[in-house]
């Protein structure tokens, strides 16, 4: 019997949890990168097939850097309920456990929070050494599920996310004050259980991506049970902190990871993101982890731009480039306001795009690069001021390591040798010390 490509080549699960120090570093690793080096993924256990990449129990990979040295690696799964009591997501009688989840998707700090994500459940808080807490759901507040790509207004502090579900209400927006309290929750109305894997925000509006990828009861146990829907239409929805959604309709396409989003001089909504064509959808859906990077083998899967025009009620939509590219990044210091450039990956790449000339600078690494996570210098005088740090793997997929570049001309500055390959995953963040 064939073993599934998401459980092999550089997808292939490691069989256990780890841990090493004082690990080996090439280069010099800026000292000031004091903190963990974070990346969540989908690690089954030895023997199991979860019949998809997404559907794998979670596991976080972590690198602690502090004073240019890299003091240990671990490796622990996400303790959900499901992983360690086999518990249902969906129960005999129907009912929902939002605590019966992967949390496989990304890793986040807010508020001293660290966060386990997956869009289908609760978030599952974690210690700075990886060791589970347990479930949050912010003092009883939150009854929905959570986004794997919540985003913190970097002004206020305060933390925008949302719940998306099976049955109505399909979509609810959530909000975190700057200490941690959900402080808002306000259902959106949309016509049906969409798939929404992310969003958008800008200083005074919340984006919604409302697109034809729909859940059916009829998938349910045979993968990923959601199906595209040419039926379903496709628009975008501009929310002001009021909750009045305006939608403007677009053509039909999938966004799984946005850039950035901004509001320009002319009330203008600016919105960056990777789309892809119904084609390259539905090319990659049923082989989804195929290889380390699936947009390269589907094509269709561009940096593209949407101009959303309140005061006339249009849209325009350009593609910025022809390259196949994912996990869009940038510096989150900007996030939700004018912010020039953009960084992505590419099969054996890291790509880094200037939004305002178009020019897309190209790092070959001869290697499989996970997502590249921007980085900020303490003394920065530009936006590129710092470093992306991304966890490769080597074309044979038996080694891995943490690569940091110097973001502004892509440029070597160090890397980690880690003591195991680490399975091609998808997001990860810099914790910094306090």
């Amino acid at each position: 019997m064939s073993v599934p490509a998401y459980l092999s080549g550089t997808m292939a699960p490691v069989p256990d949890e780890i841990g090493a120090v004082d690990l080996k570093v090439t280069g010099t690793l800026p000292a000031e990168l004091n903190g963990r080096y974070f990346r969540n993924g989908p690690n089954p256990l030895p023997g199991q097939d979860p019949g998809h990449w997404f559907t794998g129990p979670g596991m976080i990979h972590g690198i602690r850097l502090r004073d240019g040295r890299a003091e240990w690696y671990r490796n622990r799964w996400v303790r959900t309920r499901s992983f360690t009591e086999d518990a249902r997501f969906i129960g005999p009688d129907g009912t929902i456990d939002l605590t019966a989840v992967t949390a496989n998707t990304s890793v986040i700090r807010h508020a001293d929070r660290i966060l386990a994500l997956v869009e289908n459940g609760l978030p599952y808080e974690m210690t700075p050494e990886l060791e589970t807490v347990g479930p949050c759901d912010f003092g009883g507040r939150l009854t929905t599920a959570m986004t794997a790509h919540p985003k913190q207004d970097p002004v206020t502090g305060e933390l925008h996310f949302f719940g998306y579900g099976f049955f109505a209400p399909y979509l609810t927006y959530h909000r975190l004050s700057a200490s941690g309290e959900l402080v808002e929750s306000r259902v959106v109305d949309v016509p049906g259980p969409t798939m929404v894997h992310d969003f958008a925000i800008t200083e005074h509006h919340v984006i919604w991506l409302d697109l034809p990828v729909v859940f059916d009861m009829d998938l349910v146990g045979r993968g990923m049970p959601y199906r595209w829907d040419d039926s379903y239409g496709a628009r975008l929805g501009v929310m002001d902190r009021d909750g009045r959604v305006s939608w403007y309709d677009v053509d039909p396409c999938y966004v799984f990871h946005v850039g950035n989003a901004r509001e320009d001089a002319h009330g203008r909504i600016v919105l960056d993101a990777v789309r892809y064509s119904r084609s390259a959808f539905q090319a990659l859906w049923p082989r989804i982890g195929g290889a380390a990077d699936p947009a390269a083998e589907t094509g269709g899967t561009a940096l593209h731009r949407w101009l959303i025009d309140p005061a006339s009620g249009t849209v325009k939509e350009e593609p910025l480039d022809d390259r196949n590219v994912e996990f869009p990044t940038f510096n989150e210091d900007l996030l939700g306001r004018s912010s020039r450039y953009l960084y992505a990956v590419s099969e054996g790449a890291v790509v880094k795009y200037d939004t305002e000339t178009g020019a897309g600078q190209v790092r070959d690494l001869g290697a499989h690069p996970g997502e590249a996570i921007f980085v900020p210098a303490s003394d920065a005088r530009a936006e590129d001021d710092g470093w992306l740090m991304s966890i490769v793997t080597d074309e044979a997929g038996t080694g891995s390591e943490l690569l940091v570049l110097d973001a502004s001309m892509l440029e070597f500055v160090a890397s980690v040798r880690l003591p195991r390959r680490v399975p091609a995953g998808f997001h990860g963040s810099w914790i910094a010390d306090r």
